[in-house]
């Protein structure tokens, strides 16, 4: 079975990766297997550090190094993220229930088939996340939609994470 992608929406700073963070557990806890891909849009960034075994492989050349320790195995991939697609970051996730996207908005906003959990913190932003991006699984954050009237169910992972995961649910049930 294909993992359902479910893609964590919204302005910096506003709770998708605390919601993102609240959602697993409370599915893990269910019983599903959760794996998430977080854009990280700092340029400078780097997994590796500079020195370390893995890091001289990739300045000798190694485009692909994998890590291997007691407790995790990491692979880094000396690509770029303008040179990933969605769809292949989506297969590394298949053998999951559940992947939460978060980041990556040009390639989420364009694909109807990725729900989305909109994590808001103002009337405004809600209103411009609910003509930017479809479908909108449910609204979340500090900012209640309901007064809104947008027929999206609004959820706040931060006090009921259970009823965020039961929509999940609904949807994964539908597969």
């Amino acid at each position: 079975m294909k993992a359902q992608a479910i893609a964590l929406i919204g302005g910096k700073k506003v709770g998708k990766t605390t919601t993102g963070e609240k959602l697993t557990a409370e599915l893990v806890r269910r019983g599903f297997k959760v794996a998430a891909i977080k854009h990280i849009s700092e340029p400078d960034f780097s997994i590796d550090s500079p020195g370390k075994d893995t890091w001289r492989y990739a300045e000798a050349g190694a485009r692909t190094i994998i890590a291997v320790s007691p407790n995790e195995i990491v692979t880094i991939e000396k690509n770029g993220a303008s040179k990933i697609r969605l769809d292949s970051l989506l297969k590394k996730c298949s053998d999951h229930d559940i992947v939460f996207i978060e980041g990556l908005k040009d390639a989420v906003a364009k694909n109807d088939d990725i729900p989305k959990i909109a994590v808001t913190t103002t009337r405004e932003q809600a209103e411009r996340i609910f003509h930017l991006y479809k479908p909108i699984l449910a609204f979340s954050g500090p900012y209640n939609t309901e007064s809104l009237n947008l027929n999206i169910p609004y959820a706040d992972a931060m006090k009921n994470p259970d009823k965020l995961a039961d929509i999940i649910e609904k949807i994964l049930s539908k597969k």
